[in-house]
């Protein structure tokens, strides 16, 4: 079941953490802090100056999704917040400050199992106030280029992705299953990014994707995984872009009541959606917990007259 706890979380002590940008290839470092109820996520951006810029982790915050989902504000910026993103919406964190000493969040191992390790290991703790949601009302959709996303009213948060690449070794694969912390920890944290060879090889030219390597995506060459280790799942490829959904939908501000489902839709997409959903008021409605489950929604068929594009690297 999904995790309907009625009050709100934060961290039980602060979190540092620091690894290397999977963009800039620089090192980076955060810490957590636990935050005071209703605060949300908030990242801080701290200059060597000591100067300081809040950024609130919302959908009206993303500046852009080409190869990562980055919010900024002002001068200010931050990149490849969807990993980090995901471990506090999987696990139930409502509240808590993100301070970054750069413009990236470190990739650790390109997946999200770092954070939650460094969640679980220092516990989470019950606020005073209750939880709120967002409760979709109504089917919110939005389409790309054959990519589509859509909320559906549903009482729980479930996610139902789909992918389809050209590329035999990936074909199509799903994911489906409702959000609850066990089910991020064991199904969905430890899916991690990937990408074609020749994809990250043009990158690079352009100056990104200079920190990716083995030690933080699964690199496909033709119809061979490079990483000696092989995947950690059949369908990691699947699973990963789950953890982005979950990622990118957390920046809704609350937790979502709601039934998520996807079709070769990547960070742009998951975005459009929150657009498309706060943008027609009579979609949504914020409510207090406890929640309830109480019924499920008909499936719906997102993969008719659709043709696959062609397969690009898992940033995009």
């Amino acid at each position: 079941m999904t995790d309907m706890s009625s009050k709100q979380q934060t961290l039980a002590d602060q979190i540092r953490l620091s690894g290397i940008g999977v963009h800039s290839g620089e090192p980076a470092s955060l810490t957590l802090y636990p935050a005071d109820e209703n605060t949300g996520i908030v990242f801080v951006r701290t200059g060597a100056d000591g100067s300081e810029v809040e950024i609130d982790a919302i959908w009206s915050a993303v500046s852009a999704t080409a190869l990562c989902t980055v919010i900024g504000k002002k001068s200010a910026s931050v990149c490849t917040i969807e990993h980090l993103m995901a471990a506090l919406r999987g696990l139930g964190v409502d509240n808590v400050l993100v301070e970054l000493d750069g413009d990236e969040v470190p990739v650790m191992d390109g997946s999200a199992i770092q954070f939650v390790d460094a969640i679980d290991q220092v516990g989470l703790v019950k606020q005073a106030a209750l939880r709120r949601y967002i409760r979709i009302k109504k089917p919110i959709r939005v389409e790309n280029k054959g990519a589509v996303s859509e909320l559906r009213p549903y009482e729980g948060m479930r996610f139902d992705v789909t992918i389809d690449f050209e590329t035999p070794l990936i074909g199509r694969q799903s994911f489906v299953g409702d959000l609850t912390p066990e089910l991020f920890r064991t199904e969905i944290a430890r899916a991690r990014t990937f990408g074609r060879v020749s994809d990250v090889e043009k990158l690079w030219a352009m100056g990104f994707a200079r920190g990716s390597s083995l030690e933080n995506s699964v690199a496909i060459d033709g119809d061979r995984v490079l990483n000696p280790e092989g995947t950690r799942w059949a369908d990691e490829f699947v699973r990963h872009k789950t953890l982005d959904a979950v990622g990118d939908l957390a920046l809704s501000g609350l937790p979502i009541l709601g039934e998520y489902r996807s079709f070769k839709a990547g960070h742009a997409m998951n975005n459009a959606v929150l657009i498309a959903l706060f943008s027609d008021e009579d979609a949504y409605e914020i409510v207090e917990g406890p929640a309830r489950r109480e019924r499920e929604s008909r499936p719906v068929d997102l993969t008719s007259d659709i043709s696959a594009p062609a397969y690009g690297p898992d940033h995009s």
